[in-house]
């Protein structure tokens, strides 16, 4: 017997693995937090799946996601990832990249760890939704409004509402698998 699953995922074994596997799943490890933070700003504008196909090459571009590595991130590097045809190649979400691993860090000086900074805005527990529909979903919501404005007010860049409820979803913060999907009660 086939497992109901969320609709948005159908058809393509690679969503499919990422719904099954990782989607709405709470995420607590630091150097994944900065892997989704970053992917989804790389997002912006984007399909997801244009960005799970290119998520290895990111990895490898990208150092596995060390933040402290690419906080200090030169011209040269800088240079090297716009050539890479592996990753999306855009100059202002790159140096986005570099910038939001600085301020990363500042918000674990700040905090202790940027996951206590990110869970608080859900008292450390993630919001249950109930949708019948994967399309019920909203875009953002206040608590992504907040955050949003938060990390804008830090210096974060390529981090709306959109790209932050998105991440919300990924890291677990919000479960929104819909209610039927085998996936709503395991995570």
């Amino acid at each position: 017997m086939q497992k109901h699953k969320c609709g948005w995922c159908i058809g393509d074994p690679l969503y499919e693995a990422y719904h099954d596997n990782e989607w709405g799943t709470p995420l607590h490890d630091e150097q994944l937090l900065f892997e989704f933070l970053v992917l989804e700003t790389f997002q912006a504008g984007l399909s997801w799946i244009t960005i799970l196909r290119k998520r290895d090459n990111f990895r490898i571009a990208f150092d596995n996601f060390d933040y402290k590595r690419i906080a200090n991130y030169s011209e040269a590097k800088k240079q090297e990832l716009l050539q890479n045809a592996g990753i999306i190649r855009n100059k202002l979400k790159v140096n986005s990249a570099i910038t939001n691993a600085q301020l990363f860090m500042k918000i674990q000086e700040e905090f202790g760890s940027f996951d206590t900074y990110i869970w608080s805005f859900v008292d450390g527990k993630p919001i249950k939704n109930s949708w019948k529909h994967h399309k019920d979903c909203p875009a953002n919501t206040e608590i992504s409004d907040k955050i949003s404005k938060d990390l804008k007010k830090r210096g974060f860049k390529f981090v709306g509402s959109t790209v932050i409820y998105a991440f919300m979803q990924a890291i677990g913060m919000v479960n929104d698998h819909t209610v039927e999907c085998f996936r709503y009660n395991q995570v």
